[in-house]
């Protein structure tokens, strides 16, 4: 294809024009302002139009096949990784790709070629550039799904820490809401504690826990089942007047499981349990 060889030989022959006029605009986008240091946007840029031509000198075909353009979307997927924590928008990101369409297009009227070569190298650049421009676009999204999820699950775990009070008793402060997701997550981490501590008494605090439903009742009682399989008895502590009242007016059963309205009484009941106490020192 003439117009593939052509825009070989306008990438080798202007690329440091090619460069210069593209970072221009890259600096004069917002996105790009005070996000990203010029001289680390020289190099993104370099590195691109090397790979950029490298994968054009190896596959002459628009649909971008072959390890060469493989090593392109592997570039761009890394920029739009990187750009996704540094705080750019998609659209920013997308058009690292898109703003490099006006420096080729001049570069390749430059040539001085016939009308029609010259038009079939503008679609050329502009099908390369607008696929691989979607691309660096869903590649963003796609890191952004995933940074968001690690912070989702960040914070789940967070929000589920298992504290050791004393030899054998763990605590597990729950804060928010309780649903499906969170007990499993909840369960898991109070499982691992067990058997981290060789724990035989739980408390499960639900101070933080601005509701119970049936719902939210019945997530506790799993817990409470799945600790009882690792030998460890359970006290849920942070009964509160309404939540106790929600609890009898929906009729759930919470069958023997030892309750308390605060983590100090549920402490001394554990600590009963285990054939221990507190007491204050003894005044010389």
């Amino acid at each position: 294809m003439s117009q593939v060889h052509g825009l070989i030989s306008v990438l080798e022959e202007n690329e440091q024009a090619i460069l210069q006029s593209w970072i221009k605009l890259q600096v004069e986008a917002s996105g790009a302002r005070g996000l990203v240091k010029e001289a680390e946007l020289r190099t993104q840029a370099m590195n691109f139009l090397s790979v950029l031509r490298e994968a054009v000198q190896e596959s002459a075909s628009e649909r971008q096949q072959g390890p060469a353009w493989d090593e392109v979307r592997t570039f761009l997927s890394a920029l739009s990784a990187s750009r996704a924590l540094q705080g750019f928008s998609p659209s920013d990101t997308a058009l690292f790709v898109f703003s490099l369409k006006g420096p080729l297009f001049e570069a390749v009227q430059t040539t001085g070629k016939k009308s029609d070569q010259l038009v079939d190298e503008l679609k050329l650049i502009t099908s390369l550039l607008d696929k691989l421009g979607l691309f660096t676009f869903e590649a963003y999204q796609r890191s952004r799904e995933q940074i968001i999820q690690r912070q989702q699950q960040e914070l789940l775990d967070l929000s589920t820490p298992v504290v050791e009070l004393w030899d054998g008793i763990l605590a597990l402060p729950l804060i928010g809401t309780l649903d499906s997701e969170r007990t499993q997550t909840v369960m898991e981490s109070l499982l691992e504690g067990i058997v981290a501590h060789e724990a035989t008494i739980a408390i499960i605090d639900i101070t933080g826990v601005p509701t119970v439903d049936t719902l939210v009742a019945q997530h506790l009682l799993k817990t409470v089942a799945a600790a009882r399989l690792m030998g460890a008895q359970c006290i849920i502590s942070g009964i509160r007047p309404q939540i106790a009242q929600t609890i009898v007016h929906l009729g759930v059963d919470l069958g023997d499981v030892v309750t308390k309205s605060s983590l100090s009484e549920a402490l001394r009941v554990a600590l009963q349990k285990n054939g221990q106490t507190i007491a204050p020192l003894a005044k010389h």
